[in-house]
């Protein structure tokens, strides 16, 4: 007992030290956990609340969005080509182009042998030549046909004075009837050859087209020959089979292969596709195509370049469906008709860039067009706004009205 009380007097300070830090070490502990239960609580309601609306979000973003894009795996790269035909017939007798090669518009693909076309021009040449001489040769006849219609007409002149004369003498009996009838005999054969030399002049100025004085160039018979040998030159220029435009040559033809060139009957010879001249050609539902229209943005995927993407426009929207342009139309008015979705040619204009791959005929695609429709707002939703907005206004004018 007598130990104790020097004991807590010599310690002092040590006593109120103790007493002082026992109560700050228990406010720490419990006012701890009540804020943290304060921020458990805090970020569960935020949860709460974010979850909800980032579904609303992303909710209203779907439907607001949903029909915007129309989208079809059923779409193709397509491009310019033609089979390439010869003009005329013949065998090939050269090729100037290998299979895949790139080819620009005028190069030469193939040569037919010109041989048969030449021959048929020196011939073309010749007729010129001859319808030249045969047109000259009828303007001299004319002129000499004018030169005995003069001395038939001086003969017919002379023939009549002499009849006359011999009809005067007659009557006197100074020369004998028979004189009479051979100058009578001689007046007709004068006559008669005015007339056979009036007709030879009519022949003759038919030929030469009604103008004895016509230039050689304009008579029927010259141009005639002319046209043939341009037609020859045109033949003879056919042999050489060029290409139309720029583009990729395929399925080459080979030498000493016959040709047939007989307009529309011409036997097809080599492929030509363009690789300038670009499109897709997108078959999309018509249930897809209701906002659908021209100059619409449009993205495209292809197949060989996964991770590529090019750009594109609407360029027109077919004004029939894929059936109507079978070979067989389907016949819809029978007793099992069974409805089918059908699908439209849509046509999608490509927009390459620079260092783009090249886009053959043929590659499959994938295609979405951007019609930039937004669907209406419901009407509920329209319902529930408007009604928050009445309530929000009616509590700021009882809040007013209170102050």
């Amino acid at each position: 007992m007598t130990k104790s009380v020097p004991e807590a007097s010599d310690h002092p300070a040590k006593s109120a030290q103790e007493n002082t830090e026992v109560p700050t070490d228990l406010s720490i502990t419990s006012t701890s956990p009540k804020k943290s239960r304060r921020q458990h609580r805090w970020m569960r309601s935020f949860l709460l609340l974010l979850g909800p609306l980032v579904v609303i979000l992303v909710g209203g973003y779907i439907y607001f969005t949903g029909g915007r894009f129309v989208e079809t795996d059923n779409a193709y790269v397509k491009a310019d080509k033609v089979m390439v035909a010869a003009e005329v017939s013949g065998l090939i007798s050269a090729v100037s182009i290998k299979e895949n090669q790139r080819v620009t518009k005028g190069d030469i693909l193939f040569q037919i042998n010109d041989h048969p076309y030449r021959i048929a021009m020196a011939e073309a040449k010749a007729g010129i030549a001859n319808a030249q001489d045969k047109i000259a040769s009828l303007k001299a006849t004319y002129r000499q046909k004018l030169g005995e219609l003069t001395l038939a007409r001086t003969n017919i002149t002379f023939a009549k004075k002499e009849y006359e004369r011999q009809e005067k003498l007659i009557a006197t009996s100074a020369v004998s009837r028979s004189k009479l009838d051979a100058t009578r005999h001689d007046l007709d054969i004068a006559e008669q050859q005015i007339f056979v030399i009036n007709q030879q002049l009519a022949q003759i100025s038919a030929q030469l087209g009604g103008n004895p004085d016509i230039p050689i160039e304009e008579h029927a018979l010259y141009q005639s020959a002319l046209a043939a040998q341009e037609r020859a030159a045109l033949n003879l220029e056919r042999t050489i089979v060029r290409a139309p435009f720029d583009g990729i040559a395929s399925n080459t033809p080979q030498i000493g292969q016959q040709v047939i060139g007989n307009g529309a009957f011409s036997s097809p010879v080599m492929s030509l596709v363009a690789d300038s001249n670009i499109w897709i050609e997108a078959n999309f539902k018509e249930t897809d195509l209701t906002h659908v229209m021209a100059d619409q943005k449009v993205i495209i995927h292809v197949d060989t370049y996964p991770d590529l993407e090019w750009q594109g426009t609407v360029e027109s929207v077919a004004q029939a469906t894929g059936a109507e342009f079978s070979v067989i139309p389907p016949q819809n008015a029978t007793g099992n008709w069974v409805k089918v979705v059908q699908r439209i040619p849509v046509r999608i204009k490509v927009m390459p860039k620079e260092n783009d791959p090249p886009l053959r005929s043929g590659m499959s695609t994938t295609v979405e067009i951007d019609t930039e429709q937004i669907r209406p707002t419901p009407e509920i939703i329209k319902t529930a706004l408007r009604w928050l907005g009445e309530t929000t206004a009616a509590k700021a004018d009882e809040a007013a009205s209170l102050k």
